[in-house]
């Protein structure tokens, strides 16, 4: 099936640009110039990919961001500019995937979008049924199955988790019980494509924590040692 994109930006200029650019790469393209007409297209419409600029009239891409995550596993991809860092932390922490920055590389545009669509349409794949023994670990009242980045609570409900929140959570199991520095994390779970910092650490955190039903008030599984760095609690079973 071909893969749907949304682009959702109020500048005409952009939203022809990616159109183009997506466009010659066999996806199907839709565009939208606010928030509010975004909505109301994917009311009926699915889609893989969400490509939206942060400064939108009217509603913002933040908070669409945030309102697509609580009800959609969708693949989100933010449009921001070079002097929006906070405004991209945030976007993170709302439950975006990745972010572009203008001017657009197109190349880039086109690898992260290729990239992203792989990773949600692979999660969101049904399983053979056949296919009863799979790679899980258990952890607290919860399973991760590493073969579709999934969490998996005591009731058996599944939560997809985003590359970055995979990353961070392998990490955390491999060195449970033991107190890991942001740097130790981010030499962890850095890439090619991707080099976290302080602050993205933080997020993920964030993230995993809210996914977990951890809470950052009083966390159970995730502590944060004061002036270290990061404890994960949980011992870990195959």
């Amino acid at each position: 099936m071909t893969p749907r994109v949304l682009i959702v930006d109020d500048d005409p200029l952009i939203r022809e640009l990616l159109h183009a650019y997506l466009s010659q790469e066999g996806y199907d393209v839709h565009c939208a110039a606010t928030a509010e007409l975004a909505e109301t297209f994917l009311a009926s419409q699915t889609v893989d990919l969400v490509m939206l600029d942060i400064r939108l009239p009217g509603k913002d891409g933040l908070t669409l961001t945030r309102e697509l995550r609580v009800r959609s596993e969708v693949g989100i991809i933010l449009i921001t500019g070079r002097n929006d860092e906070i405004d991209r932390i945030v976007g993170l922490e709302c439950g975006a995937d990745d972010y572009v920055i203008k001017p657009l590389n197109p190349r880039e545009l086109v690898s992260r979008a290729k990239n992203l669509i792989r990773r949600v349409r692979h999660a969101q794949a049904p399983q053979p049924v056949a296919a009863i023994a799979k790679p899980v670990k258990q952890f607290a009242d919860w399973a991760l199955d590493t073969d579709r980045r999934r969490l998996i609570d005591a009731t058996g409900s599944e939560t997809l988790l985003t590359h970055g929140e995979y990353q961070l959570l392998s990490v955390f199991l491999r060195n449970s019980g033991h107190t890991l520095s942001r740097d130790q994390l981010m030499d962890q779970i850095r890439n090619r494509e991707w080099v976290p910092n302080d602050r993205s650490i933080d997020v993920l955190v964030g993230r995993l924590r809210r996914k977990l039903h951890d809470d950052p008030a009083e966390p159970q599984l995730i502590i944060t040692i004061h002036g270290a760095g990061y404890l994960f609690t949980a011992s870990v079973a195959a």
